[in-house]
């Protein structure tokens, strides 16, 4: 994996356009999901895509380095994120 401190952040935030919370409330969980590992019977998020709440918003942020690690989820989640409107940024 490349160096991440060389990448750029993207932050898709779980907002609608009409201002209300994206549904289901663990939608940024299951999308990083499937990058995750476990590691000591714990889930552990990639890196590269994790779940966070800014200001009480659900978001993911989406290392840029995802793009050529893992296309096809990078492709996934920026289509989840335009097919349902979400802000991002």
């Amino acid at each position: 994996m490349e160096n991440s401190e060389n990448s750029q952040k993207i932050i898709i935030e779980g907002i609608t356009p009409d201002g209300h919370s994206f549904r289901p409330a663990d939608w940024a969980e299951r999308m990083c999901g499937s990058l995750s590992t476990f590691r000591d019977r714990r889930m552990a998020y990639s890196p590269l895509l994790k779940p966070i709440t800014l200001n009480g918003i659900k978001c993911v942020i989406v290392d840029s380095i995802l793009e050529q690690e893992h296309p096809a989820m990078y492709a996934y989640a920026m289509e989840f994120a335009k097919e349902n409107q979400l802000k991002i940024r």
